[in-house]
C-alpha cells in the first residue's frame, strides 16, 4: 500500500480527506499558545489535515496558526483539510447553525471541510467550557443530522460526518426516512488494542471512512484514564515489530492504522514528534506483521468517558 503525506482517501460526496492529520486536543494546563505553534510547524512540515473541536476551547489558537500560514504563502485554503465538531449542547435543531457559526467565527474561516456530531446525544445548553457536570438532554441525533444538512446546503460545511458512534447508532442514523446526506465518516477511538474490526467492516459496506483518535493509546490523564491500563506504546511485540523496521512503536503503531484503510490523526505538539510521525510514510508493515499486530486486540477502550455512561445513547455499551 503506497501511501505519501499527501494521499487522500476520496469520500462519498466527492471530497477528499487526507490520511494523516493533526490532532489538537491538549489537558487545560497546556498552554494555548503552544496549540498555535504546533500547528504552525505542522503545516511547515507538510500537514494538510487539521482535527479540532468547540469543546477543546482552542479554535481561536488553531485558526490563528492556519491563517498566518495561509497568509504567509505556505498554503492556500482549500489545500487545508479542518475538521470541526459540534458539542453536545448545540443538538437542537435550532441550535446547530449557532453551534457552527461558533466555531467559524473563533476560526475566522469562512466555512469547514467537515462538520461532525462529537456525539450521539445531547446535554442541555450551557457554558461548555465550565466545570459543570453534564446535564443530559434528549435531543433525538437524527434531528440535530437534519440541522447539519442544512449547514452543507448553505455551504458552510463540505462534509458532515459523525463521531462515536456505534453499529446501531449508525444504522438508525443511515435508515433515517428523508435522509438527504449520508455521514461520511465516523471518528472513534482505534489502535492496536482496539482494531474495530466489526465496526470498521460495517463502515465499509456503507462507504463511510473511519478516522482514528489515541491511535498510541491516549495521554495518561488520569480524569478520563485508567491509571492501570496498559502502556500501548510499551508492548513487547509492537516493540519487536518496531525494531525489526528500524521505527519506533509510535511510527509502527500509526502505519498498522494507515494500512487498515482508516484516517490516523497524530496528536502531538512536540516539534520532533511531529517531525517524527511523518516516518510512516517511509516503509510498508508486511502481511504477517500486520496479522501480529492484529493479534494484540483486547477490545481496550482507553477513552471512556465514564461520566457520560448514564446517558442512553451512550455508545459503548454494545460491542461495537
Amino acid at each position: 500500500m503506497f501511501l505519501t503525506k499527501d494521499t487522500r482517501l476520496t469520500l462519498h460526496d466527492g471530497n477528499a480527506i487526507p490520511v494523516m492529520g493533526l490532532g489538537t486536543y491538549a489537558s487545560a494546563e497546556v498552554p494555548k499558545s503552544d496549540g498555535t505553534e504546533a500547528t504552525k510547524l505542522a503545516i511547515d512540515l507538510g500537514y494538510r489535515h487539521i482535527d479540532c473541536a468547540y469543546i477543546y476551547g482552542n479554535e481561536v489558537q488553531i485558526g490563528e496558526a492556519i491563517r498566518s500560514k495561509i497568509a504567509d504563502g505556505t498554503v492556500k485554503r482549500e489545500e487545508i483539510f479542518y475538521t470541526g465538531k459540534l458539542w453536545c449542547s448545540f443538538f437542537s435543531p435550532n441550535l446547530v447553525r449557532q453551534g457552527l457559526e461558533a466555531s467559524l467565527k473563533a476560526l475566522q474561516l469562512d466555512y469547514l471541510d467537515l462538520f461532525i456530531m462529537h456525539w450521539p446525544f445531547s446535554v442541555k445548553p450551557s457554558d461548555a467550557h465550565s466545570n459543570q457536570p453534564l446535564d443530559f438532554d434528549d435531543v433525538d441525533f437524527c434531528l440535530t443530522w437534519e440541522a447539519l444538512e442544512g449547514c452543507k446546503d448553505a455551504g458552510l460545511v463540505k462534509s458532515i460526518g459523525v463521531s462515536n458512534f456505534n453499529r446501531r447508532q449508525l444504522e438508525r442514523l443511515l435508515n433515517k426516512p428523508g435522509l438527504k446526506y449520508k455521514p461520511v465518516c465516523n471518528q472513534v477511538e482505534y489502535h492496536v488494542y482496539l482494531n474495530q474490526s466489526k465496526l470498521h467492516e460495517y463502515c465499509k459496506c456503507h462507504n463511510i471512512v473511519l478516522v482514528a483518535y489515541s491511535v498510541l493509546g491516549t495521554a495518561r490523564d488520569n480524569t478520563w484514564v485508567d491509571p492501570n491500563s496498559p502502556v500501548l506504546l510499551e508492548d513487547p511485540v509492537l516493540r519487536s515489530v518496531a525494531a525489526k523496521y528500524n521505527r519506533s512503536p509510535a511510527e509502527v503503531a500509526m502505519r498498522f492504522i494507515l494500512q487498515k484503510g482508516a484516517v490516523v490523526l497524530a496528536k502531538s505538539f512536540n516539534p520532533t514528534r511531529l517531525k517524527q510521525n511523518l516516518g510512516v510514510f517511509e516503509f510498508e508493515l508486511k502481511p504477517e506483521d500486520m496479522e501480529m499486530l492484529d493479534g494484540l486486540n483486547r477490545n481496550l477502550r482507553y477513552a471512556q468517558f465514564t461520566v457520560m455512561k448514564q446517558h442512553p445513547e451512550y455508545p459503548f455499551h454494545d460491542e461495537y
